[in-house]
């Protein structure tokens, strides 16, 4: 009698947890969904805003290759959020033996913004 109670017990506890997962499951599912980038937005961008003059997709130039700045984010889940404190604040980076301010992304588009970086993140 015992043991047919601890089933019954088990079988509704495994209903009840079964009945609460899809809803977390889909909110897990949704948090690591496959972001869509427009690519040709993306470079538009990037070459209005003359980042092209100091980096390349895949080679260096006076700034790394976005394939290297790729690499250097790819698991780190605060990568985006660099970049973008990157592209918005002007600090100093070093080209050569020089040391000079970033250039400040002009455009105010923060969709714009957030694509070219996951863009870049995605070489």
């Amino acid at each position: 009698m015992l043991a047919m109670m601890l089933k019954i017990f088990g079988l509704l506890m495994l209903a009840a947890t079964t009945a609460v997962l899809p809803a977390s499951a889909q909110t897990a599912a949704a948090d690591k969904a496959p972001v869509a980038i427009d690519g040709e937005a993306a470079l538009a961008l990037a070459r209005r805003e003359n980042c092209l003059k100091c980096h390349a997709i895949d080679k260096n130039k006076d700034g790394p290759a976005y394939k290297k700045v790729a690499a250097k984010y790819k698991n780190d889940p605060e990568g985006e959020a660099k970049l973008l404190k990157h592209v918005k604040s002007g600090r100093m980076v070093k080209i050569g033996d020089d040391e000079e301010e970033h250039r400040i992304i002009k455009t105010t588009d923060e969709a714009a913004i957030k694509n070219l970086l996951q863009w870049i993140l995605s070489q």
